[in-house]
Formats: structure tokens, sequence, C-alpha cells
């Protein structure tokens, strides 16, 4: 109960700070896909389109029956798509996007907040400095779990759908193998988010003053 108070007591000491640092921290992973899109490709971007986000989740709310179907298939409606296309191909034909997509913004916003809880709990701990690297090494392996596994590219190769596996075919993985590991995505996801929730519970541990037995001995050095 103890860390749990610790971690309360954080939250609301630096919750503005914590909540402005997840907002930027998801708007700048969009800037860093677009970045890697255009230097991957090395073309710049000549359309974005926009979509009724809001209306079209109403109409989805209206026209799905099973509550289970509905918040899939509202979690991958797309707010903004930023990409580059080919127009020699009648009508034109979309090589690669970036796909805004609110559900996976909010998923990176909380991603962000508990970075900063991470590192809000990291600066009240009085480690060695090879304990703190580990410490700081592990926050940045549940942060890259999370933020690969939601990233919203797309590209013509990989059937034009935006998921996290484009990342990988660009970096030089098979098209096939990439496809093969999408389904791996919530299974990582959840790993992330796990290493980051049983860190900020060890940094807690860490943080809290020591309680005394009866007999006088510190719970913890």
């Amino acid at each position: 109960m103890r860390v749990l108070a610790t971690i309360g007591h954080t939250i609301r000491r630096d919750w503005r700070r914590m909540l402005g640092q997840g907002v930027l921290f998801a708007l700048l992973f969009q800037l860093f896909m677009m970045i890697a899109l255009i230097v991957r490709f090395q073309q710049l971007p000549n359309y974005v389109t926009t979509y009724d986000w809001f209306g079209n989740v109403a109409w989805i709310i209206r026209s799905t029956p099973s509550w289970s179907d509905m918040w899939p298939i509202i979690a991958e409606e797309w707010l903004i798509e930023i990409g580059h296309m080919n127009y020699d191909y009648g009508n034109g034909i979309s090589v690669w996007s970036l796909n805004v997509i609110p559900s996976r913004l909010v998923v990176l916003s909380v991603l962000g907040a508990m970075i900063a809880l991470c590192l809000s709990l990291l600066r009240r701990d009085s480690c060695s400095t090879r304990t703190a690297t580990t410490l700081r090494a592990t926050t940045g392996l549940g942060a890259v779990l999370v933020a690969m596994t939601n990233a919203t590219m797309s590209w013509v190769v990989c059937c034009a759908t935006p998921s996290w596996v484009v990342g990988l075919a660009m970096l030089g993985l098979g098209v096939s193998t990439s496809l093969a590991l999408e389904t791996m995505g919530p299974l990582l996801t959840g790993l992330g988010f796990g290493l980051l929730t049983a860190l900020i519970v060890l940094l807690a541990w860490r943080a809290t003053p020591p309680t005394t037995s009866m007999k006088g001995t510190p719970r913890h050095a």
C-alpha cells in the first residue's frame, strides 16, 4: 500500500507535466514516422486527406449492434492521412502514407505519461550510476515495444495497410515475414506496458521511505 501511495503522490504532484509530455510524445512520434517515410522513399508528401472522425464514429455506433465489434472498428478509424500519391496510374495510387489514428494517439500519450512517471521516480532514486543506466535502458525497451507496435505507416508493397510491420519491411525485413509478425502486435504492446508498469512499481518501492519493524530493523535498505 505504501508503494501505491508513493505512485499516487508522484502522479498528483506531476500530473500536468506527465499529461503534457504524454501528448508531446504522441505528436513527436507522428513527426518521427513522417520523417522516416520521407527519408526512406526520398519523396515529400503530396496529399493530405482529413476524415470526419466524429461522424464516422457516430455512424459506427448507430450501425453496429454488437459492442464487442464496435470498439475494434472505432479503434481503426482514421483522422488524417498524409502521403505520396503516384499519378502515373489513372487517378493515382498511394505509394506510402502516414495515418493519424486517434486511438493510437491515446495509447502513445499514455506511454509518454508513463515514461514521464518513470523518470520522476528515477530522479528520487539515489541508486548508483550503473543501476540508473539499467533502469533507463529498461524504460527505453518498454517504450520501444509499445511505440513500435503502434506505428501507423502504410506502403503499397505491404498491401497499403497502416501497420507497425511496415516499419520492419522498410528496414529490410522481408515483406512476407513482416506481415506474418503482424499478429504479435498486441502481445508486444502488452509486454511493453507490463515492463513499464513493473518498473514503476520497482522505482516506487525504492523511493518509499523504509518502515521499521518492532525490533528496529529497516524493511529495506
